[in-house]
């Protein structure tokens, strides 16, 4: 085999490697690590979520030690109720608002496409932001999804939102919003975690250009014991929730763990510093249960 050919044998085997199961190969040097959704915006690979945090004081505390951390990337949803408490953090950190990237969802009730321009001004008042970096739908309400997504093609279209997406949307969801979308969603945000490894979502959201990111990372905290990813943690020097996140990043799923404390914000972010193998990558994958600690997303309650 002459040189010329050896190297295309070789351009194959990474170009198969890198789509191989959904994997990117990210590159993750910190904090600041972004990946570029198909619109061309970048978007942090790892940020803090608040869901259940309680709006005033706790979530100021937790988004400010979030950025003093590094963070770069928030994500809230107009049914948190604590959009005016992330708006109060971002303005009294000393980080410069170009620098974050802030998300928030429309929730069901305000699903379709006149109450989701209006839920959208109402979220952007709380957060006193001029333009939101993502705009996602919450759950795919029936009958309402598209008429919301027209919703979020127009703000997208009017400069109000960088990118939209979806949250908690099947595959069917996403085939049928696509039907009649303009805009591809940039983003669709799922319960992710060893337990449910999303297979097919994640590959047919790699088909078509839509990142994947992961709430519910750790599985609110039910995946902490399991003795494979204890094993794995142990052969690192890492935590099991270091490793779990870890995981995420090299799959190629962005990802938002909660929490309240400062001391666990700043070690969920220490992932850095590590890699993790293509073989202890495969173990954690055969983890899957199909296993959801949420609600699916076809049997949500919806009215």
């Amino acid at each position: 085999m002459n040189v010329a050919n050896l190297i295309e044998v070789e351009v194959r085997f990474v170009n198969v490697y890198l789509s191989e199961g959904g994997r990117n190969m990210p590159v993750l040097e910190n904090l600041k690590s972004t990946t570029t959704l198909h619109n061309g915006v970048e978007m942090p690979w790892f940020g803090l979520g608040v869901f259940k945090v309680e709006d005033g004081q706790e979530v100021i505390s937790s988004v400010k030690a979030a950025i003093e951390a590094g963070y770069k990337s928030i994500d809230t949803a107009a049914i948190y109720r604590n959009e005016e408490g992330v708006g109060q953090a971002i303005r009294e950190s000393e980080i410069s608002r170009d620098e974050l990237f802030i998300t928030t969802k429309v929730w069901n009730d305000d699903q379709g496409y006149e109450s989701t321009l209006q839920a959208f001004e109402e979220s952007r008042k709380k957060l006193g932001l001029d333009v939101i970096d993502l705009y996602l739908i919450h759950w795919p309400v029936r009958g309402k999804y598209k008429d919301t997504w027209r919703a979020l093609e127009t703000l997208y279209k009017d400069g109000k939102v960088r990118a939209i997406g979806v949250s908690n949307f099947h595959v069917h969801h996403l085939e049928d919003l696509m039907e009649d979308a303009e805009i591809v969603p940039m983003v669709n945000q799922v319960e992710f975690h060893p337990h449910l490894s999303q297979r097919p979502l994640r590959d047919f959201c790699q088909t078509h250009h839509i990142q994947l990111e992961a709430w519910s990372p750790l599985k609110q905290g039910n995946l902490l014991q399991d003795p494979l990813l204890q094993k794995i943690a142990d052969k690192y020097g890492k935590s099991v929730a270091q490793i779990i996140l870890r995981w995420d990043l090299q799959t190629g799923v962005i990802t938002i763990p909660k929490s309240v404390k400062a001391h666990r914000i700043s070690e969920n972010a220490d992932i850095f510093d590590f890699e993790l193998s293509p073989e202890d990558l495969a173990a954690i994958d055969g983890l899957n249960k199909n296993d959801r600690v949420g609600t699916n997303p076809d049997t949500f309650d919806t009215k």
